[in-house]
């Protein structure tokens, strides 16, 4: 789908402008779009984990290591189902944090599961882009 003028117009700003310091100017028309929508920007935080992602990031020797009473509340969450709402100040949440404690992997790998991902295209407000809109933007 094409980018309509207004698009084109943040595309062109955000190449000329960089205001990340990302390097646009040095970039290829594809390296500039495979920047652009490289899923590198935090989104904010996702409402919902799978639980499956939950199983994953948990450390095996971690979870054994937990009391009887963590074990079986952290076993709790998933039965609440696959999708399971982490929003901040949920119980899911706070069972979750609690059991692992600062500094173990576990807790590190399920802060990173409500951290969202986008790319600075998606920040923008623009669809996902393609080598030739870089270059309709750089010529515009």
């Amino acid at each position: 789908m094409a980018l309509t003028d207004s698009q084109i117009t943040v595309l062109r700003d955000e190449l000329t402008l960089d205001p990340l310091g990302r390097g646009y100017a040095a970039m290829s028309d594809r390296a500039a779009a495979d920047s652009l929508n490289a899923q590198d920007r935090s989104g904010g935080e996702r409402g919902t984990v799978r639980g499956s992602e939950i199983f994953n990031a948990l450390v095996p020797a971690e979870f054994a290591a937990l009391s009887a009473e963590q074990q079986q509340r952290v076993r709790d969450v998933f039965a609440l189902g696959d999708e399971i709402d982490v929003r901040g100040g949920t119980n899911t949440r706070q069972v979750l944090l609690n059991a692992f404690g600062a500094g173990a992997t576990t807790r590190t790998n399920l802060a990173a599961l409500v951290d969202r991902q986008q790319s600075r295209a998606e920040e923008l407000g623009l669809p996902r882009l393609h080598h030739l809109d870089v270059a309709k933007a750089r010529a515009a």
